[in-house]
C-alpha cells in the first residue's frame, strides 16, 4: 500500500513523494522508531506543514500513512470498535507534533479506544527538526480512579528507547493476569454520572443527594459507577449542558477511568443529545434513559411491557434522526433493550402507527381494570392504596401485612406491576390493598403517560398509606414529589395515612426524623410495629362510611317531592 491517507488537499508534489516514501521505512520490533522513520515523518510535516504519522504494524512495516491539519490527525477506520479485553491492534502511531506540544486528548482518545500497541509523538523544532519525543501505552487500571494508560516523556531525539517488543509483551502478560483475576463488571459498562444545578445556597448539596439517586438507577440499570461530576452554573449550556472545555475535562476523564458511557442527571434534548454525541464516542445517556431502561427491565406482566414499550417510542420519535448509539438495537445495553425494540428500525411513520396501536391496546386494558374496580366498589370492599416514593418500603410493607409474596428489594422500581391482595382488619372488615408502582422526581412524562391507567388504582382508592423512606436525608424532597403526582392525579383530597418506615434504621441523633401526629413511625419487616397503623385504617374507613351514610341521606332528603296541599277549584 502507498496511498496517502488524510488531509491531502493543496499538497505541493514534493510534500506527496514525501509522504510516499515512508512506506519504504521498517522498523524493528525491538525500538518504538527508528531514525530514518522520523526523519521522514519530520521531512514529510516541513513540506506539508501538517502532522504527519504512520500506523507501524510488529512486523515492522507501515500499513498506512496518514496526513491531517496542523494541530491534529485523525486516523483512517481500522476498527471503531474496541478490540477484546486483553488484546490490543498491534499498531503503534508514530506521528508529529509541530508545536512541541505534548500528546493531546485525541491521542489518548485513540490509545485507549482503538487499543493501540503504543502512541508516540515526535515533537518539531520551528525549524521543523526532531527535539524530543512522548509516548503513551495501555495499563490495566487497579481501582476505578486510576488512568488506564501510562505516558512517558517528553525525552530528548537520540535517547536511547525502551525495547519495544519487551514492552508491549510484559503488558500483554499484565492484562492476561488482570483479566483473569478481576471481577465481572456490571453488564452495561462503566459510567460517569454528570449533575449541572443552578448557583444557589444550598445547591451543593441537593446536587448531592440528586447523584446518590442517580447512582441507585444506574446501578439497578446494570452501570459501574466510577467518578460522579457536579457543575453548578447560572444556567445551561444550551449544546452541551456543561459547555464545550468542561465536556473535553469529562471525555478526558472517561478515557483516564475507563469508562464507556456518561449519564447526564436531567433529560437531554435531541439538540443537546446530538451536540455531545459529537464530540465524542462515549455512549450518552440521560435519567429518562436509565428509567425506561429499568422498566424495561423489570416489567413482567402484558401490560406494563406495552406501557414501558409506548413510553420508549414516544421518547425516542424526537431523536430518530441523531446518531445516539444509545438509541441503537445493535449496541444492546441501556436504552436499547426492552419489549418491542424498534426505535431505529422503523421510520418515522410505521413509530407513530406502532404507538398509535399501543394506545388502543392499553386503553382496552385499562376498561378491563375498570371494571374489576367496579366489581370491587359494587360488593362494598374498600380499597386501599400503598403510594410513595420508590424503594420506600411498599412491597414489603404488604408482605408483612397480608403474605402476599410480591418481590420486594432494595433497589429502585422493583414493583412495576400493580397488585391487589386481601387484608383483614383487626375489627374483622376485609379490604382490598394493592402495591402500586413508586414514584420519583421529575418522572419522565411519556412514562407518566403510559403508565397512567395504572396509577389509577391509587386514584380510585377509598384509603391511601403514603409510605416514607425515614432513612433517607432526601425524604421531603421526595413527599413533595408525591404530593405532586397525587395532585396530577386528582387525589390530593383523598383520606391519607403518612407512614415513617425504616424507623429501625434512623440510628443518629442527626438523622431523626420528627413523626408528628398524624403520622405514624413503623418498621415495614415487623409486624408488631403495625399496630397504630391498622387502627388509624380501622378508624378512618368508619369515617369515612358515615360521611358517605350522611352525605347519601343528605342527598336523599334534597331529593324528596314536597307535599303540595290539593288545590280547591270552585265549580259555580
Amino acid at each position: 500500500m502507498s496511498e496517502v491517507i488524510g488531509n491531502t488537499s493543496g499538497l505541493p508534489p514534493s510534500a506527496l513523494r514525501a509522504l510516499e516514501r515512508i512506506y519504504r521505512r521498517r522498523v524493528p520490533f525491538d525500538c518504538i522508531a527508528t531514525p530514518e522513520l522520523v526523519r521522514s515523518l519530520a521531512d514529510a510535516s516541513r513540506e506539508s506543514k501538517r502532522q504527519v504519522g504512520a500506523l507501524v504494524h510488529r512486523s515492522g512495516s507501515v500499513d498506512a500513512v496518514i496526513v491531517g491539519d496542523s494541530a491534529s490527525i485523525l486516523l483512517p477506520d481500522i476498527g471503531r470498535l474496541r478490540a477484546a479485553e486483553g488484546r490490543f491492534r498491534a499498531l503503534r502511531l508514530i506521528h508529529t507534533h509541530l508545536y512541541h506540544e505534548p500528546l493531546t486528548r485525541d491521542d489518548l482518545t485513540d490509545l485507549t479506544r482503538l487499543r493501540l500497541d503504543l502512541v508516540a509523538a515526535i515533537q518539531l523544532s520551528p525549524d521543523g527538526e526532531p527535539r524530543a519525543m512522548t509516548w503513551a501505552y495501555n495499563v490495566p487500571a487497579r481501582e476505578h480512579s486510576d488512568p488506564t494508560y501510562q505516558i512517558e516523556g517528553p525525552v530528548p531525539w537520540g535517547t536511547p528507547q525502551p525495547d519495544f517488543g519487551k514492552l508491549i509483551s510484559a503488558l500483554e502478560d499484565e492484562f492476561a493476569r488482570h483479566s483473569q483475576s478481576r471481577e465481572v463488571a456490571a453488564k452495561d459498562g462503566r459510567a460517569i454520572l454528570i449533575h449541572v444545578g443552578e448557583k444557589r445556597a444550598g445547591g451543593l448539596r441537593r446536587a448531592g443527594c440528586q447523584l446518590d439517586e442517580l447512582s441507585n438507577l444506574a446501578s439497578t440499570a446494570g452501570l459501574a459507577v466510577v467518578d460522579r461530576i457536579i457543575q453548578l452554573r447560572d444556567h445551561l449550556d444550551p449544546r452541551f449542558v456543561v459547555g464545550r472545555g468542561k465536556l473535553e475535562e469529562i471525555v478526558l476523564r472517561a478515557i483516564e477511568l475507563n469508562a464507556e458511557t456518561l449519564v447526564f442527571d436531567g433529560n437531554l434534548t435531541p439538540s443537546q443529545a446530538t451536540g455531545i454525541v459529537s464530540q465524542t464516542d462515549l455512549r450518552v445517556l440521560d435519567r429518562t434513559q436509565i428509567i425506561l431502561d429499568i422498566f424495561a427491565q423489570r416489567a413482567e406482566s402484558r401490560d406494563g411491557k406495552l406501557q414501558v414499550e409506548l413510553a420508549q417510542l414516544k421518547y425516542a420519535l424526537p431523536r430518530l434522526d441523531q446518531r445516539d448509539d444509545a438509541l441503537s438495537r445493535l449496541t444492546g445495553g441501556i436504552g436499547g433493550r426492552g419489549p418491542g425494540e424498534t426505535k431505529l428500525e422503523i421510520g418515522r411513520r410505521r413509530a407513530r402507527e406502532r404507538v398509535q396501536k399501543l394506545e388502543k391496546d392499553l386503553r382496552l386494558l385499562g376498561k378491563q381494570r375498570a371494571q374489576r374496580r367496579q366489581n370491587r366498589r359494587r360488593n362494598n370492599v374498600p380499597v386501599i392504596a400503598l403510594i410513595g416514593y420508590t424503594n420506600a418500603g411498599k412491597s414489603t410493607l404488604m408482605n408483612t401485612l397480608t403474605a402476599a409474596g410480591v418481590l420486594a428489594e432494595n433497589r429502585l422500581f422493583a414493583t412495576l406491576d400493580t397488585r391487589a391482595r386481601q387484608l383483614t382488619l383487626p375489627d374483622s372488615r376485609v379490604v382490598v390493598l394493592t402495591d402500586t408502582v413508586g414514584f420519583i422526581r421529575e418522572m419522565p412524562k411519556d412514562l407518566f403517560a403510559a403508565f397512567r391507567a395504572t396509577f389509577e388504582e391509587a386514584a380510585d382508592a377509598d384509603l391511601l398509606i403514603e409510605v416514607v423512606d425515614a432513612s433517607d436525608s432526601d425524604h421531603e424532597e421526595h413527599r413533595k414529589a408525591t404530593a405532586a403526582l397525587l395532585e396530577e392525579l386528582c387525589q390530593s383530597d383523598c383520606p391519607r395515612i403518612v407512614v415513617y418506615n425504616k424507623i429501625d434504621r434512623v440510628v443518629s441523633e442527626e438523622d431523626t426524623v420528627a413523626v408528628a401526629s398524624p403520622a405514624i413511625a413503623i418498621s415495614a419487616t415487623t409486624r408488631d410495629s403495625l399496630g397504630p397503623l391498622l387502627e388509624r385504617i380501622c378508624a378512618l374507613l368508619d369515617e369515612s362510611e358515615r360521611d358517605a351514610s350522611n352525605a347519601a341521606a343528605a342527598n336523599l332528603e334534597c331529593h324528596q317531592e314536597p307535599e303540595v296541599e290539593p288545590t280547591q277549584i270552585d265549580l259555580t
